[in-house]
């Protein structure tokens, strides 16, 4: 393990954790492609009903439906982030405790 994959998982980490924020906060941004399109597809559909003077209710579940999953997918991938970066200092921590059982410093 160096220190540079280190300072890439803690890049990817604060990336990742800065987009989580965002999709909880409602922004559009940290939203994948797919993600985009059916939140686009919901805003419109709503925005058709509500000018036929129907009901929106079922397009506004779908946009809620739309950022919770961003925001499962993104808390998944930063568990998954955290647990490699776990596995890389215990890695390394292993490879220290040898090295120093063995004699070499």
């Amino acid at each position: 393990m160096s220190n540079a994959d280190l300072r890439r998982l803690d890049r990817e980490i604060r990336q990742t954790a800065k987009k989580l924020e965002a999709v909880r906060r409602g922004e559009l941004w940290p939203l994948n492609g797919r993600e985009r399109r059916a939140m686009a597809r919901a805003v419109a559909g709503g925005a058709y009903r509500a000018l036929r003077g129907r009901g929106a209710g079922r397009a506004e579940q779908r946009i809620e439906s739309t950022g919770s999953a961003a925001e499962m997918r993104l808390t998944a991938e930063l568990n998954a982030l955290y647990g490699e970066r776990q596995r890389l200092i215990t890695e390394a921590a292993r490879e220290r405790a040898a090295k120093k059982s063995s004699g070499w410093f």
